[in-house]
């Protein structure tokens, strides 16, 4: 089906780094699908491509992003764009449109820049793979996206003092790096005290950084992700870092999330409610005051995503489909 040959010819360019001739790549490619479904073509001042159905009506998009992190896989991204001109070809409805946002990966600058300086839609509602394990777990295929978590990146030092790694008794030292260890561990239990937060110290310096001295200063780094501002600043204060700071939740549209509720509903299938842990397009539409939406399809191989081995099924994909065209038709109000 030509869904599964168009993800393969994005993957096939390799990867597609945000603004390298590989993601240019990769929009002359959509571009070219989008004039095939008689689309008109739009490329902005952020150079996101938008294919727009002819006519009047609500504007409605959908769509995702091309661009990739190193190495990633066939479906991130990719998904929303190819899944959402399929459901808006087949509609054919006035006012429906894809949209490809630049360089998401590196903080949705594309998507950024519509909202800084471009008319906005009426909805938005985005396609895109899981990126974990939860649809998978719960054995459903599909899931509403209720909000995109926010998070706060903050830096931790931890004093100790220097010392001969060999000469100085084990009751006399003040060793940074045991007192770093000890602190990562409770930020971890303080995380899993608090429902569908997470916290993850992702770098660590150690200093002066001899095998044989002792560590006297320890900088780690700390990412505290959580559905909403309660939950994160619940979070952040357990662990001791600066509460109100960091990037806002998003939640997403009761109007958006009802359509797609009700298009999974109508294929028959179990509605499951998910917050997103990573960051989308959709949550820089949804600050900007665009209704905005997601729906996630499973994610199989444990959920692994960023990779080559990030995986969904063609049954999950065509399901996902379905209710995305199902959606944008209640959106649209056809």
């Amino acid at each position: 089906m030509r869904i599964f040959e168009r993800l393969d010819e994005l993957y096939a360019l390799g990867d597609r780094i945000g603004d390298s001739p590989e993601e240019d790549a990769a929009h002359d490619l959509a571009a070219g699908w989008f004039r095939e479904a008689g689309l008109e073509v739009e490329v902005d001042a952020g150079r996101n491509l938008i294919g727009r159905t002819p006519g009047g009506g609500r504007e409605i998009w959908t769509g995702s992003h091309l661009d990739t992190v190193p190495s990633g896989g066939r479906f991130d991204g990719a998904l929303g764009v190819v899944g959402g001109l399929e459901a808006v070809e087949r509609l054919g409805l006035p006012g429906l449109s894809v949209v490809v946002f630049r360089d998401e990966e590196r903080g949705c600058a594309g998507s950024r820049a519509r909202c800084a300086d471009g008319a906005l839609p009426d909805a938005f509602l985005e396609l895109h793979i899981e990126q974990g394990p939860r649809l998978a777990s719960a054995g459903v295929p599909l899931a509403v996206v209720s909000a995109i978590v926010g998070y706060s990146r903050q830096t931790v030092t931890i004093a100790g003092r220097a010392g001969h790694a060999g000469t100085t008794p084990m009751a006399d030292r003040d060793d940074a790096l045991c007192a770093a260890a000890e602190r990562v561990l409770a930020i971890r239990d303080a995380a899993l005290a608090v429902p569908e937060a997470v916290a993850t110290v992702g770098t660590l310096t150690v200093d002066p950084g001899g095998v044989n001295v002792i560590p006297g200063s320890v900088t780690f780094t700390v990412d505290v992700r959580a559905p909403d501002r309660a939950r994160l600043d619940q979070l952040l204060a357990a662990i001791g870092l600066e509460t109100g700071v960091g990037v806002e939740p998003s939640l997403m549209d009761a109007s958006v999330l009802a359509a797609t509720r009700s298009a999974i509903e109508e294929l028959g299938l179990p509605v499951l409610e998910l917050a997103s842990g990573a960051g989308h397009d959709a949550g820089i539409l949804a600050t900007a005051g665009v209704p905005s939406g997601m729906l996630f399809v499973r994610s199989l191989n444990g959920g692994v995503s960023h990779s080559p081995d990030e995986h969904s099924s063609d049954e999950d994909v065509l399901l996902a489909v379905d209710a995305l065209e199902r959606s944008l038709a209640q959106l649209a109000g056809a």
